[in-house]
C-alpha cells in the first residue's frame, strides 16, 4: 500500500495518533518504512538570549561573565535540543521495533516547517502523516501553521490525523473509507488509494459525489433587488429559471451521478464492492454534514478540484473541509484519469444523427474511430455528441479524406451484408483494399504490391501472409508504383544491386546506411548477406528499414563504436519544456499521444535539437500529420499506427 511513510513528531496527542495510524497501514502492507523526524531549532534560541542581553541583572554585565554565560546558554540549549529530539525519535522507534518495521529517525535543525517541507521534496516518502495540531495548540484551534504550511508547499499524499479519541471521546463511527469525487484526476486517483487501503484494512468503502442545484436559483433571486424592471424585462427571469430547472439542474445532476457509476466501475475492476451516494447543495457544506453524520475512518478528498488550475496549491472545498470536519483527512496528490470508453459510456450520449454517421465507418475502425471521438467530446466538455461534433474531431483527427475513405469502404460492407453475404469472402478483402486506394488516391489497386500494416514489409500482391512478421493477409495493405516511390522519398532513393547468380535485389537509401553502421569487413559482409538471403526467400523488394531491423534485431556496434538498436528513443533523452509537455498533454493519451511524442522526438534528432521547446513540438506535430497523410495516401489505415495488441482485423 505505501512503502516509506513519512511522520513529523513533537510528543503531542495529534503525533502519537500519527504514529499509530502509521502502523496500522505499515502492518497490512509489505516491506513499508517508517521514517520520523523532529526539528529543533537552537540557533533561534541563541539569537533570542543575545536580544535579552542587555536586560540581564548586572552582576552578569560584565563582560567576561557574559561571555561566560553565552557558552554556558549555548550548551544546554544545543545539548538539550538534542536530548529532546532524541526523545522524541524513541516513541516512533521503539513502536516500530516491537512490530518489526524498519524505522529511520532524523534530528533536523531550523525553522520547523520551513526543514518539514526540505526533507520531504528531497525524500521518497510516498505518504506523509501530520497531526494538524501540534503542542501549541489551544480550545478554538482548527489546523496549525505549521500542518498548513507544510500542506501548501508539497505534493506528497498527505494524511492530517484530525481525530484523537482521547481528546475528543469515542464517537460513533462509520468505519468506513470515504472518497469524494468530482470527475477531477486527483479524486480519481484518491478513489484508487481509497481502493488499496479498504483491501488492505478490510472496512467499507463509499464514494460521494456532490453537485449544486440551488446556485442559479438564489443568483437569481438576489438579482431581482437590483435590477430595474426593464432590465428584468430584458433578462428573462422566467426563462432564464426554466432552462436552469429543465436542462442545466438536470445535467448537472447527470454528469455527477455519471462521475459515481464511473467510480463503481473502476472499484469492480479492483475487484472492491463500494457505495455511492449523490449529495445536492454547495460541495464544503453537504460533505461537512456528511462527515458530522457518519463520522467516516477518513475522508479522501483530491489536492485540487475540477476546477482548479494545476499551479493552486490547494482547493477551495478541500482547503474548507481540512479545517472544519472531524474525521481524518487524506489529501490526494495522485492523478488517475479513467478509460477514455469508461468515462464516455457514462457521462456522453449520442444524437440519433451522430449514431447513424458512425455506422457510416467500417466496423475494423470503428472502436478507434470512436474512441478518439469520445476523448475530443470530453477534452472540450461535451456531454452530447452531435454531427457537428464528429465533423470536429475528424478534422483535428484525421488527415483530409480519410473519414470519406472510411466510409465508401463501410457503404461496401453493409451492402454485402444487406445481402447475406460475408464481406471478406463475398466482396473480397483485395477489393475493399481498393476501395480505400481508390478514395484516397483515385486510382484503380491492378497489379498491386502489398505492404505489411504491423512492419512495413513489402511484399508481392499473391502473398498470403506477412514474410517478415506473419501477419495475416488482413494486415496486407496494397501499394502500387507510386508507393513504392512514396518509400523511396522516405527512405531515400531505390538502388538496384546484381547479386554473384545474376539475381536484381534493390535497398533504400536509409537501409543502406543502417548496413553501413556495422564496422568494416566480415561483420558487414555477413550483415549484408543474412539479410539479402531472407529478402529473396521471402520476395521482399525493395529491403527496407523495418526489414532490415526486423531480420537483424540483436544490439550492434557501428563503425564509430555506438551502440545501435532500432531507431526508437526515450523522452528522457530529451530535455522538455513546461509549455512542450502541456501541447503535448492535448494529444488523447495511448498511442496516439505515444506516436505524436515519437514523431517530435524524430523531428528534434534530425535537427540536432536536445532541448523541446513548445515551438519545436509544434513542428514535430506537423511532421507527424504529414507523415500520416502520405500513409493515408498509400493504402494505410487508421488501425495500421495501433500497437499490435490494439489491432483488430477486417
Amino acid at each position: 500500500m505505501f512503502k516509506n511513510i513519512y511522520i513529523p513528531v513533537d510528543n503531542s496527542d495529534y503525533s502519537n495518533t500519527c504514529i499509530d495510524m502509521a502502523l496500522e497501514f505499515a502492518k497490512a502492507g509489505e516491506g513499508t518504512t517508517i521514517s520520523a523526524s523532529h526539528v529543533y531549532a537552537a540557533k533561534m534560541h541563541d539569537v533570542r538570549f543575545r536580544q535579552m542581553e542587555s536586560g540581564l541583572p548586572e552582576e552578569y554585565q560584565d563582560e567576561e561573565e557574559l561571555e561566560k554565560q553565552r557558552n554556558i546558554h549555548d550548551q544546554l540549549i544545543t545539548k538539550g535540543m538534542e536530548v529532546i529530539t532524541d526523545s522524541y525519535l524513541d516513541v516512533p522507534k521503539f513502536r516500530c521495533t516491537q512490530e518489526d518495521i524498519p524505522f529511520v529517525g532524523k534530528s533536523l535543525e531550523g525553522k520547523n516547517w520551513v526543514e518539514l517541507v526540505r526533507d520531504i521534496k528531497e525524500s521518497d516518502y510516498d505518504l506523509v502523516v501530520l497531526g494538524a495540531l501540534g503542542l501549541g495548540a489551544i480550545r478554538d484551534s482548527q489546523i496549525g501553521t505549521v500542518a498548513e504550511r507544510v500542506i501548501r508547499r508539497i505534493q506528497t499524499d498527505t494524511l492530517v490525523v484530525k481525530n484523537i479519541p482521547a481528546l475528543h471521546g469515542e464517537k460513533p463511527s462509520s468505519g468506513k473509507i470515504v472518497v469524494s469525487v468530482d470527475g477531477s484526476g486527483y479524486s480519481f486517483g484518491g478513489l484508487k488509494t481509497g481502493i488499496a487501503m479498504a483491501k488492505a484494512l478490510n472496512k467499507p468503502l463509499e464514494v460521494i459525489s456532490t453537485f449544486d442545484p440551488y446556485f442559479h436559483y438564489a443568483m437569481f433571486n438576489s438579482l431581482t433587488g437590483v435590477l430595474s424592471k426593464e432590465a428584468g424585462k430584458v433578462f428573462k427571469f422566467e426563462q432564464q429559471e426554466k432552462l436552469h430547472e429543465d436542462i442545466i439542474d438536470k445535467g448537472l445532476a447527470k454528469i455527477y451521478q455519471a462521475h459515481l457509476e464511473i467510480s463503481r466501475r473502476i472499484c469492480e475492476e479492483e475487484g472492491v464492492e463500494c457505495t455511492i451516494r449523490l449529495l445536492d447543495g454547495k460541495v464544503f457544506e453537504k460533505v461537512l454534514q456528511y462527515a458530522r453524520e457518519e463520522n467516516p475512518y477518513l475522508l479522501i478528498l483530491g489536492r485540487i478540484g475540477v476546477h482548479s488550475t494545476p499551479d493552486m496549491d490547494i482547493g477551495g472545498n478541500t482547503e474548507n473541509l481540512l479545517r472544519l470536519v472531524p474525521c481524518n483527512v487524506f489529501l490526494s496528490s495522485k492523478v488517475f484519469k479513467p478509460p477514455v470508453d469508461m468515462q464516455a459510456e457514462e457521462s456522453i450520449d449520442w444524437t440519433a444523427e451522430a449514431k447513424a454517421r458512425l455506422l457510416n465507418i467500417p466496423g475494423f475502425v470503428r472502436p478507434m474511430a470512436t474512441t478518439a471521438i469520445y476523448r475530443y467530446a470530453l477534452e472540450r466538455g461535451h456531454s452530447m455528441i452531435t454531427s457537428s461534433v464528429i465533423t470536429e474531431a475528424v478534422a483535428n483527427i484525421l488527415p483530409a479524406g480519410a473519414m470519406q475513405a472510411m466510409q465508401k469502404i463501410g457503404e461496401k460492407i453493409r451492402s454485402a451484408e444487406v445481402e447475406g453475404k460475408d464481406p471478406v469472402n463475398e466482396v473480397g478483402l483485395s477489393s475493399l483494399k481498393d476501395e480505400m486506394m481508390d478514395a484516397h488516391s483515385g486510382k484503380a489497386a491492378a497489379d498491386v504490391r502489398l505492404k505489411c500494416g504491423d512492419c512495413g514489409a513489402v511484399m508481392g500482391g499473391d502473398a498470403i501472409k506477412c514474410g517478415v512478421c506473419s501477419a495475416g493477409m488482413e494486415r496486407l495493405l496494397p501499394v502500387d508504383d507510386e508507393g513504392s516511390e512514396t518509400v523511396a522519398e522516405t527512405e531515400g532513393k531505390v538502388t538496384t544491386f546484381t547479386t554473384f547468380d545474376s539475381e536484381e535485389v534493390q535497398w533504400t537509401q536509409d537501409a543502406l546506411d543502417l548496413l553501413n553502421e556495422y564496422p568494416e569487413g566480415h561483420i558487414r559482409r555477413k550483415a549484408h548477406a543474412r539479410v539479402e538471403k531472407n529478402a529473396r526467400v521471402q520476395k521482399i523488394s525493395p529491403i527496407t528499414v523495418a526489414f532490415f531491423e526486423k531480420i537483424l534485431n540483436e544490439k550492434i556496434v557501428s563503425s564509430n563504436g555506438d551502440d545501435h538498436r532500432s531507431k526508437e528513443m526515450n523522452k528522457d533523452d530529451f530535455t522538455w519544456d513546461d509549455k512542450a509537455n502541456e501541447r503535448l498533454e492535448l494529444v488523447p493519451a495511448g498511442f496516439m499521444r505515444d506516436n505524436t511524442q515519437n514523431r517530435v522526438m524524430e523531428y528534434a534528432k534530425s535537427e540536432g535539437i536536445k532541448h523541446v521547446t513548445l515551438e519545436v513540438c509544434e513542428a514535430g506535430i506537423e511532421a507527424s500529420k504529414k507523415m500520416m497523410e502520405e500513409a493515408i495516401k498509400n493504402g494505410m489505415s487508421l488501425e495500421d499506427f495501433l500497437p499490435k495488441k490494439e489491432k483488430s482485423g477486417v
